[in-house]
């Protein structure tokens, strides 16, 4: 159900597997997992960890994507593609590890828009509608298919759009409310989204409207959902610093109350040191108890840690 929410953005590296158990653990509705572009699934071995239970899609020097049974009714897999049959051969890898698939049609960097992909399909509907169609028609209808868009510069063609994803037969579309050539620093155009929503709800299919953008957490959730109508909230750069923003009442002090369990949590689910070390520096939030001084040997021990054991 993708209504009535607050859900977990996709960010590259930032979504790692333990940052989605922790979101879910604090009130996350539904988690996406990074974008993996299509064939990097192709060739990947599927690990199933005897401890852990962790299941890593492995490349050739480490895991392409990690995932666990428990998420499963909430993880949605994001497939960076450009071609529908290799789309629909990625998808196919992982459906009994994952809830539904969502098409990235939003990202604006380069590693996403090479090849057609990610951004640069919004101004290639026909081939974004392809994509969308394929998967919808291969998949078994439990998986549910989505995507997630940009607002193009003007909202008629950005309506115009949107009525086409919804004819392809998605669940679920989110609208990130910045143009492809905005800047995260850039405030989100969320005004623009309550009139997609009202147009989405008018089609009468029932296809959820999810926002995204500038959602600080929990408690500004309603802020947005108030402005814009929409019928869930999607939280990235948020998340990405506080992975419990999805919580009433987010912890605080990082360093002494998220850090040590979900580094004890990612060496049990033997996600890669490099990819934890990159998201427990991303944390950051206030510190009412814990002094500067702490904070910054904790920083420096971090920065030179190559390692779980060190």
């Amino acid at each position: 159900d993708f209504k009535n929410g607050l859900m977990l953005a996709p960010m590259v590296r930032s979504g790692s597997l333990p940052t989605r158990l922790f979101a879910l653990k604090h009130g996350a509705k539904l988690v996406w997992g990074p974008e993996i572009v299509d064939k990097a699934m192709l060739h990947a071995k599927r690990v199933v960890d005897p401890i852990s239970g962790t299941i890593h899609f492995a490349g050739v020097s480490k895991p392409i994507f990690s995932c666990h049974p428990i998420e499963k009714p909430y993880l949605i897999y994001q497939i960076g593609s450009a071609d529908p049959d290799l789309a629909v051969q990625a998808a196919l890898v992982v459906q009994n590890d994952v809830s539904g698939v969502d098409l990235n049609c939003g990202c604006p960097k380069p590693f996403s828009t090479h090849g057609g992909m990610g951004a640069a399909l919004l101004t290639n509907p026909d081939l974004l509608c392809s994509i969308l169609s394929a998967l919808r028609r291969q998949l078994p209808p439990e998986i549910s298919v989505s995507a997630k868009i940009r607002l193009l510069p003007t909202q008629e063609d950005t309506l115009k759009l949107v009525k086409r994803i919804v004819d392809t037969g998605v669940t679920a579309i989110t609208v990130h409310c910045r143009t492809r050539n905005m800047r995260p620093r850039e405030k989100a155009l969320i005004e623009r989204m309550r009139e997609i929503v009202e147009f989405v709800e008018g089609l009468g299919v029932g296809v959820a409207v999810i926002e995204n953008g500038d959602c600080l957490g929990y408690g500004d959730a309603k802020r947005i959902k108030d402005i814009t109508a929409a019928h869930s909230v999607m939280i990235a750069t948020a998340a990405e610093s506080n992975p419990t923003c999805f919580d009433p009442n987010p912890w605080l002090d990082l360093e002494c109350t998220l850090l040590p369990p979900y580094v004890r949590l990612a060496k049990h689910m033997s996600i890669h040191w490099s990819n934890t070390k990159f998201c427990i520096n991303q944390f950051k939030g206030p510190c009412p108890t814990l002094g500067k001084a702490k904070r910054k040997d904790i920083k420096e021990l971090l920065a030179r840690a190559k390692s779980y054991d060190e």
